[in-house]
Order: structure tokens, then sequence, then C-alpha cells
């Protein structure tokens, strides 16, 4: 949201583009309306008007405040609200226009084809009951949306151990029964509950898990974000240890800029189409991985450990963030870190975006029998019932919230511990994995 405020032009064309679609709605709220008295039309016309300039007045008036220095759950909560009017408000607009276009072919096909009373009575016959149908389909698809948002608050918290028990006839015989919790995606700037949050973590220290493994995402973009949080993340312990890897937000990519960027250095270093990292981003990455080591957990960047049991092994792999899709970075090194690993006979990856499966896991690395990762969220939002597992990310990520299977290897996708801009989870609830490898 901030990025999208500095892009001035984009910033009014973006008001300009919500006051047009308020006033092509409202236009529907009159119709809707009509047959209400003029006491009922007063109530309806303003709380629509005070809601929809509500939200414009607030995005004018953003620039010129010191957002970022406000309260996190205020911030992400203005956010949330404004953005689920404005998509609710989109999703309605649809079936509106649906309609519109109904009725301007009726119309067309009435001047070509009929004449007179004949044309009159096509656009007549069934007219209101179909714009009426649309319209009020409209509006309960707009407001089911916001209504789910606004109830998905309460669920960034909601936390959800999910069990699953993985068969690999390469399994040394000492690692059968064992047990892995997986977690993924903190996003610690994010929270704002540490009670809640401790609630989670009595749920993973409740297993007694052999061994914990996180996949990346551990704040949203300094090493700060933690400071209030390591005191609980620290209890997480168990006898094999708990290992860690990089996330895409790990790095700082996203902070724009970092405070000592400099313009002229930029341009230089992206017309070379090389990464511009200042001194200050390099300095939150080390303290990001003091942060991992303070807490006692391995942080794995491109390399291996090997893991003993009564004499037996196995190697577990990490890399950084390596991503098939060209809008995030490859920092990764999967040959470096399979390097010396080969003797082992079983293996498991710690990669935090799931495109790297397919991308090169399973074409070079057949035996990496399996990836855990994290990185989609499940997007927050979708459905999940028996029968039905379906969210938006799914048209973005073939492998986006637990488990899939070609031939003999496995991926496990973490939908999530935490969360990033939307504070809430609908349909997609937050995760902790316990794998039973048997």
């Amino acid at each position: 949201m901030m990025l999208i405020m500095r892009n001035t032009t984009f910033w009014w064309m973006l008001i300009g583009f919500m006051v047009l679609l308020d006033i092509y709605i409202f236009q529907v709220v009159r119709f809707l309306s009509h047959s209400a008295n003029s006491k009922t039309k007063i109530i309806i016309y303003s709380a629509y008007w005070v809601l929809s300039a509500g939200a414009i007045i607030v995005l004018l008036l953003l620039p010129y405040f010191k957002f970022e220095n406000q309260a996190k759950f205020i911030r992400t909560t203005i956010f949330a609200i404004i953005a689920g009017l404005f998509f609710a408000k989109l999703i309605a607009a649809v079936f509106f226009l649906l309609d519109d276009v109904r009725r301007a072919i009726q119309w067309v096909a009435g001047k070509i084809f009929f004449r007179g009373t004949e044309a009159e009575a096509l656009q007549e016959s069934d007219g209101i009951s179909r714009s009426a149908f649309l319209s009020w389909a409209g509006i309960a698809m707009g407001g089911g949306l916001f209504g789910t948002l606004i109830y998905g608050f309460g669920n960034k918290y909601n936390y959800q151990l999910r069990k699953e028990q993985l068969a690999f006839k390469d399994l040394p015989a000492s690692f059968k029964g064992l047990k892995i919790i997986q977690i993924s995606d903190l996003h610690s700037g994010s929270f704002t509950d540490k009670a809640s949050v401790q609630k989670g973590i009595d749920k993973i220290l409740a297993t007694q898990p052999d061994i914990i493994l996180f996949t990346g995402d551990l704040v949203n973009n300094t090493a700060g974000e933690m400071d209030e949080y390591k005191d609980l993340f620290v209890h997480l312990k168990a006898p094999l240890g708990v290992y860690s890897v990089l996330g895409n937000h790990d790095y700082g990519d996203y902070v724009r800029p970092w405070p000592d960027h400099d313009d002229e250095h930029s341009k230089r270093e992206e017309a070379a189409g090389k990464k511009l990292w200042t001194p200050l981003q390099y300095e939150n990455l080390e303290k990001l991985k003091r942060v991992h080591a303070g807490m006692g957990w391995r942080l794995l960047m491109d390399e291996h450990v090997v893991i003993e049991k009564n004499g037996d092994k196995i190697a577990i792999l990490g890399v950084q963030n390596w991503s098939a899709k060209g809008s995030f970075h490859r920092y990764g090194d999967l040959t470096k870190a399979y390097a010396g690993s080969e003797e082992h006979s079983f293996k498991i990856l710690m990669s935090h975006d799931p495109s790297h499966w397919e991308a090169e896991v399973l074409k070079k690395y057949p035996d990496i029998h399996l990836m855990l990762s994290g990185h989609t969220h499940g997007m927050q939002f979708g459905v999940e019932i028996p029968g039905i597992k379906w969210s938006p990310v799914q048209y973005i990520y073939n492998q986006w919230a637990g488990l899939y299977e070609k031939d003999h290897q496995k991926l496990y996708v973490n939908r999530g511990f935490g969360f990033i801009g939307y504070p809430g989870r609908v349909g997609i609830l937050p995760e902790i994995t316990l794998i039973e490898l048997v």
C-alpha cells in the first residue's frame, strides 16, 4: 500500500476509479430502493455515501500522515477494510455490468428486429425481474465477500494442527516414526497479540516433536520485527534440533527505499542488471541471521546437515529463497546445498517457495524424497471442505497448500503460521504441520 502511495499518478488513478465505481453502484442502489418510502431512502443513501466517501477521504489523507508510525493493528485494519470495500464493490459491479450488457443487447435487438409496441414489449418483458435478480445477486456477492473478510479478522491466530503420515521405502529403520514439526511464514512484523502467538507455540510443544523445521519468512521486512517475539520462539526446542531457512521477505527487498539508498548508485546498479543492496540491507540480513542463532535455530544457507540416530543417518538440506516466478529473486543454490549429501539414502529439503519443486528438484534431484515449503499462505483466503479445495492462489502456483506427490517424491506446502497484508484468514487457517515418517 505504501508503495502505491508513492506512485502519485497511480494513486490518483486509483482514487478516480473508486469514485466512478461508487457512482455506478449508487445507481443500482437507487434502482433497488425505488419502492421504499422517502425516509428509508434517505437512510440508505446516507449510509452508502458516508461509508464510500469515508473510505475515499481516508485514502486522500493517507499521504499527509506518518502512517507507517501508527500502531500496526490500526494500520493493517484500516487497509484491510478499505481494500475489502473496494473488492466487494468490484465484484458487485461485475453483476451490474452483466445486466447492463444484457439490456443493451436486448435494446439493440428490439430496434433491429422489432418495431413499435413489439420492441417495447421485448424490452419490458421480464426486464425488471432479471435486472432485480442480477442486481441483488451482485449486492449479495459483494456484501458476502466484505462480510467474510471482516469475519476473517478473528481467525488470524486460530492455529490448526494438521497431521500427515508419509511413507518412504528408503527411510532408515531408526527414523521410522520420526515426528517433524514444520512451521513457516511467521511474518512477525504483523503480530499484535503476544498471548495468542504463545498459544500457537504451546500447541507446537504439546506435540513433543523430534525435530522442528522452519521454512522461511521470519519477518515482513526487517530483523527488528522479531525483537518483541524472540522470547517466545526461543522456547521451541526438539531433541534433534531446530533448523531454518530464509524466505523472500527475510532479505528486506520490500523496503523502498532503504535509509542509505543512493538514487544514482541505484540507477547504475539496475542499468547493469544487478540487484541493489545497500550496506544497511546487508546489516539487516546479518542481524536476522543472529536472531535465528540467538533462538537456537540452525539457519541453513545453501548447505546441509546430517542427522544421526542409532547409527542411521539422513540429510537435511536447506536453501535460500529460490523461486521459479520472475517476480521473486533467486538467492538459493541447491547444487551447493546438495554437495556431499549423495552418500545418504534419505534427504529432506527445506525450500521456501514451492515452485522450486517442479522447476528444479523433480528434474535434477530424484533422491530428494521430501521437500517442505511455505510462501503461498493459501492466499489467506479460500475454501477447504471435504471434496473442495480452492483458493485464488492456485492460478499462480500449481502446488499451494498441503501434500503433493510425483512418483516417489513428495512436497508439503505449509499454509503459514502468520499473516501479511490482510490481517486475517478466511477458509485457509494458520497451520502447524506434524509430519510422521513411517
